[in-house]
């Protein structure tokens, strides 16, 4: 197992497409974005994989923002092919992202996940992640 960061050298069609497949999984309704316009170095997000037998088997990725209450994280698109869930691949994708925005000076790390993903729930306690009682909104444009 192996566990990097992507970057714009690292997209070629084989691994727009099996990210695209992964997310699929996530969800099946939207059209993801090429992981080009992600990486574009305007935008302040990092993409984890993990890598099994030269494959990538789990992405997660985190946006990066500063705001008057500090540097932080938006975690979101956490996801594992169907096949190699529960191996900690998730748990090893959070780690990894976490230990990336402990090097970056990011000071708090949100994410937000659906309300029938319970093994995500339960993951992300374990990470030491806390239900935030707050509302969220959203607007579609």
């Amino acid at each position: 197992m192996e566990l990097s960061l992507l970057t714009l050298a690292d997209i070629d069609p084989e691994t727009e497409n099996r990210i695209h497949a992964l997310f699929k999984q996530l969800n099946a309704v939207r059209v993801p974005l090429s992981p080009k316009t992600i990486l574009d170095p305007k935008n302040p997000v990092i993409i984890a994989c993990c890598t099994l037998e030269n494959q990538i088997v789990g992405v997660a990725v985190m946006a990066e923002y500063s705001v008057i209450s500090g540097r932080k994280g938006w975690i979101e698109d956490v996801v594992v092919d169907e096949v190699h869930r529960g191996k900690g691949i998730g748990r090893k994708l959070m780690e990894f992202l976490m230990n990336e925005g402990r090097q970056k000076g990011i000071s708090e790390i949100l994410l937000f996940t659906a309300y029938h993903r319970k093994p995500a729930h339960q993951l992300y306690q374990n990470l030491g992640f806390q239900k935030k009682e707050s509302q969220i909104y959203t607007l579609k444009l």
